[in-house]
């Protein structure tokens, strides 16, 4: 049953399916044309708030649904039970995404018990604003609902907020996963069943979301091969895995061990449920990530002060979100233990949240220089609402910091490389070419050489893109780009500037004469000749993507001039 929102700009559905497993029935909130989402990455093919009902003796909602859904997510519950007959509402986590409706659905059903994990509970206190019947459940808890269905719920912290639970239904073979193992895509399709079609979604959701926590994400399927077996994984975004379980838990588990297994630590704390802390510590640690550079995060308002001391103690940089001056005793304690943890060897990179009572920058900045610590980035000073270029700088930002960190590593791993290889690998010569991208206010570019066409029904090539390159982000499948040629020649000044260190956020294109291609991203006016592009796929390789895409159109400006080439005396780097 499909029930359609009526006159709105955007499209908003609403899709109910009731037998998706033993006694449950899935909600699914379909958000067709949502843009953005958490870190403010684009979205390619919108996304899904799904919302789930069991019935037994007695009756579980698992999650609610994004505030945008209010009249059409409520309309559809109340039609599908009563509300009165609810007997728990299972928070698996609070976000807005997934807990936008909990006060609706509490006024609808005041009877229902709110089942959570202990820093959950506490963070609806400030959510709903009104008493409720609360269970607050840990790691292997168990809730009987009769009929054969004993819910068991699995501890999943920063997954990705500090207060995650899994569900498994015992009976179904249901795991409720919400953020876990989701991926931001919607269409009809319920379950998994077209693989190639969400890959490149899963893919890109995982290393949004998921990657800047591999740690905690290995910790968390730990504890679920501990569960008997898992049919179902019923995720909070997207389609429900049902054939394709294994493997694509299967790839959550190899990401995670690859990131997990980094030498080099960076701890990110922020503040949840504060301003934008959330989401800029994300974008920051998904640039730290990119780097091959471990990452932790932690919540300051609900950190053990032990976890915070043993963290700072192993990492090799912090980056520090600003909490709240007032009314946030836990964090400003968890602030101190960072403080009195901190070692002259360790790097520090601090951003404010624009939460209205942040913390003053300044000062920390101040003890943390007299504490000789380096700083990793310049201090992020939020003063408005966080927008895409806010966003991209907090990438950038964690692109340097990891870059900084892992710089002596690099250098010893090329040092150890055989030099007659090096030397032959370096005789593969290769053009020269900018890469340039815009989407919405973000533009970026890079100096390219990999580049080589692939294919040509459709006509195509592929450029080899460095992970840790800040342009990685606006290259994902369906992004489109401009490929410029440079010319034999004619290339020196491109050259110099576009091989600049660039600070987060600085303006590649400063001075650079341009225009705007037919996809929107800038065109050089100074090069050969250009292609405008559209990623079609994307192969993962150690240390670079491989990025396929097909070729929209062209145009050649001196049908004379001939393509600058580049000579690498060894190939080992750039």
């Amino acid at each position: 049953m499909v029930v359609a929102a009526p006159q709105v700009q955007k499209r908003l559905t609403m899709q109910v399916e009731p037998d998706i497993a033993a006694d449950t029935t899935v909600m699914r909130s379909l958000d067709w044309d949502r843009d953005r989402f958490d870190i403010e990455f684009g979205l390619q093919n919108g996304t899904t708030y799904n919302s789930f009902l069991i019935r037994g003796d007695k009756v579980a909602l698992v999650d609610t649904s994004h505030a945008k859904f209010r009249a059409l997510y409520l309309d559809i519950l109340k039609g599908q039970i009563d509300p009165t007959t609810i007997d728990y509402l299972v928070i698996s986590h609070t976000e807005p995404d997934h807990s936008g409706l909990v006060r609706d659905v509490l006024e609808l059903a005041p009877q229902a018990v709110v089942v959570g994990a202990k820093v959950a509970l506490a963070f609806l206190d400030d959510l709903v604003h009104q008493p409720f019947e609360r269970l607050q459940v840990k790691n292997g808890d168990q809730l009987d609902l009769g009929n054969g269905h004993v819910l068991e719920f699995v501890s999943a912290p920063n997954l990705h907020w500090p207060d995650t639970i899994f569900t498994y239904d015992h009976k179904s073979q249901v795991l409720f996963t919400c953020d876990a193992f989701g991926l931001h895509y919607c269409s009809d399709d319920l379950y998994d069943e077209n693989l190639d079609a969400i890959s490149p979604d899963f893919r890109f959701y995982y290393e949004c979301l998921m990657a800047p926590n591999a740690r905690s994400v290995l910790s968390a399927m730990k504890r679920m091969d501990a569960l008997p077996e898992v049919t179902t994984v019923a995720t909070g975004h997207g389609p429900l895995l049902r054939h394709n379980v294994g493997e694509l838990t299967g790839r959550y588990r190899r990401w995670s061990q690859a990131k997990s297994q980094a030498e080099t630590l960076v701890a990110v704390f922020y503040t949840s449920d504060y301003g934008y802390s959330d989401r800029l510590s994300q974008a920051i640690a998904r640039g730290i990530a990119k780097t091959g550079v471990a990452v932790e995060m932690m919540d300051l308002r609900s950190a053990d002060p032990q976890e915070v001391n043993e963290l700072v103690g192993r990492a090799r940089g912090l980056a520090i979100g600003m909490p709240p001056a007032t009314n946030a005793k836990g964090a400003q304690a968890a602030l101190g233990t960072i403080l009195a943890a901190v070692s002259d060897k360790q790097a520090v990179g601090l951003f404010e949240s624009y939460g209205g009572d942040d913390e003053p920058i300044d000062p920390l900045t101040a003890s943390l220089q007299d504490l000789d610590l380096r700083l990793a980035f310049d201090s992020i000073r939020v003063k408005d609402t966080p927008d895409e270029a806010i966003y991209q700088l907090c990438d950038e930002a964690g692109i340097d910091f990891g870059q900084l960190l892992g710089q002596a590593k690099k250098l010893k791993k090329l040092k150890s490389l055989n030099a007659e290889m090096e030397k032959a690998l370096g005789r593969i010569s290769s053009g020269l070419y900018i890469i340039t991208a815009q989407k919405g206010d973000v533009s970026s570019a890079m100096l390219a050489s990999w580049v080589s066409q692939a294919s040509f029904k459709p006509l195509g090539l592929t450029v080899a893109v460095a992970k840790d390159r800040a342009i990685e982000s606006l290259m994902q499948v369906g992004d489109t780009f401009v490929l410029n040629i440079l010319e034999e020649g004619n290339y020196a000044s491109l050259m110099k500037h576009f091989l600049k260190r660039f600070p987060p956020g600085g303006d590649r294109f400063a001075g650079i004469r341009t225009r705007p291609a037919n996809n929107g991203s800038p065109l050089l006016g100074d090069a050969l000749a250009y292609l405008e592009c559209t990623v079609t796929s994307r192969m993962e390789v150690s240390d670079h993507w491989v990025v396929y895409c097909t070729i929209d159109e062209g145009k050649v400006s001196d049908p004379d001039g001939m393509t600058a080439v580049h000579h690498r005396k060894v190939g080992t780097y750039y």
